[in-house]
């Protein structure tokens, strides 16, 4: 489709930018009072060459051809997308860039406004979130040199979790390490109160009960939600935790990592390697990454993948169900979980037990309540949406009085 879009002049505008390891998600978002509109959303999928922005405006769509290559400070990139928004969006006003950062640490327990300070101690958690941390400051940096007059917000995945008890972020390690930040964070933290707000809307009852729910997507993780309040989640001190991933292990005997050290004489940095971009679906299947290549596979290896992801899941949240002390309402969340019925439906086998019980034809349709008649638990599927919630939080925090030229 051709590049050509009829917009609403004279908007306000925030930006908001969802860095993942490989992706670049972004919104373009009109502000009113203090509420976020939406007017379009982005991706650029850094692993393909040439770059390309993928936009879509209400029922338009258009793949924007990028000159930029990925570098290391992406300016190039971004001022390609920023001079799009301006040549797209004429006499409207950029007034503030909103990212999703992974980790915020016991620094941030909610949206901050990104100070000289604050971005020092984002830089700081680097280490305990290697894969995304570093995007995200690029992205704020890159904004910076091109854009130095904008103000920036920054959303913190770690933030919703903040509410979960000292019992259930510690560790049976010594004590000095927990009040040297060795804890429990977990993650996802926007798509849960994307999910949270959601529920509330559309299934108030389930909403104040207990409801896990399970964000599948490349990264994937569980939470436990009491009155759409988190109480416990499947990823703790890094995101590497909880549950198989497309590339990334889950949980994981550390005796596992005293052997590969010390008898395989693997390096920190190989078995980092290993552990975050070689072993989830990726290397129990030896195939793919992709549940969607391992579900048309025949391989046994690949179904092997695909029954030891949903086990896991089942497992996780027989587990968050204890936490909760009970079991409400289940919900499946991100790419996968949205997207994907045998997944759901294997999950869903292994908690027959719980009073599971899934309509196969609402599930295979990706219907929005896919429990069969007379199961005890609620089963959904609610699309997440971490954008509107960086936007809703930029709201929240930037100077939007203030007009940048």
């Amino acid at each position: 489709m051709r590049d050509r879009f009829d917009f609403t002049m004279n908007n306000r505008l925030v930006l908001t930018l969802n860095a993942g390891s490989s992706t670049i998600k972004l919104g373009l978002y009109a502000v009113e009072g203090r509420l976020a509109r939406r007017l379009g959303k982005g991706v650029v999928d850094l692993r393909c060459k040439p770059l390309t922005l993928h936009v879509v405006v209400g029922e338009r769509a258009a793949d924007v051809p990028l000159d930029a290559a990925v570098t290391t400070h992406m300016n190039e990139m971004i001022e390609e997308v920023l001079r799009w928004i301006e040549r797209r969006f004429p006499g409207d006003t950029l007034i503030g860039v909103a990212h999703r950062v992974v980790h915020g640490g016991d620094r941030f327990d909610g949206p901050a406004i990104v100070t000289d300070d604050a971005f020092s101690a984002i830089e700081a958690l680097v280490p305990l979130a290697p894969l995304h941390q570093p995007q995200s400051i690029r992205l704020i940096e890159a904004i910076r040199r091109l854009r130095p007059r904008v103000p920036q917000a920054a959303s913190f995945d770690t933030a919703f979790h903040r509410s979960q008890t000292e019992m259930v972020r510690r560790f049976a390690l010594p004590r000095p390490f927990f009040e040297e930040g060795v804890k429990r964070y977990g993650f996802h933290g926007l798509s849960y109160k994307s999910i949270a707000a959601k529920l509330q809307q559309s299934a108030p009852d389930i909403a104040r009960g207990r409801v896990v729910v399970a964000h599948l997507g490349s990264g994937a993780s569980l939470c436990g939600l009491e009155n759409g309040i988190s109480r416990e989640t499947s990823m703790g001190f890094s995101t590497l935790d909880g549950i198989p991933m497309a590339t990334r292990c889950g949980a994981l005997d550390p005796g596992v990592l005293i052997y590969l050290i010390k008898e395989q004489k693997m390096t920190v940095e190989a078995v980092e390697r290993l552990l975050y971009q070689q072993s989830g679906l990726l290397g129990i299947s030896g195939i793919s990454a992709d549940s969607r290549t391992l579900i048309e596979s025949d391989r046994p290896e690949a179904h092997e993948a695909i029954e030891l992801f949903a086990f896991r899941i089942a497992r996780e949240m027989a587990g968050l169900a204890t936490t909760l002390g009970g079991l409400d309402g289940v919900v499946f969340t991100a790419g996968i979980g949205e997207h994907q019925p045998r997944i759901r439906s294997s999950v869903c086998g292994y908690l027959g037990w719980l009073g599971v019980n899934l309509d196969n034809a609402a599930n295979g349709l990706n219907a929005g309540r896919i429990e069969a008649t007379g199961s005890k638990i609620a089963v959904m599927v609610i699309e997440t949406d971490e954008e509107q919630v960086i936007a809703d939080e930029a709201c929240s925090v930037l100077p939007l009085g203030k007009t940048v030229l």
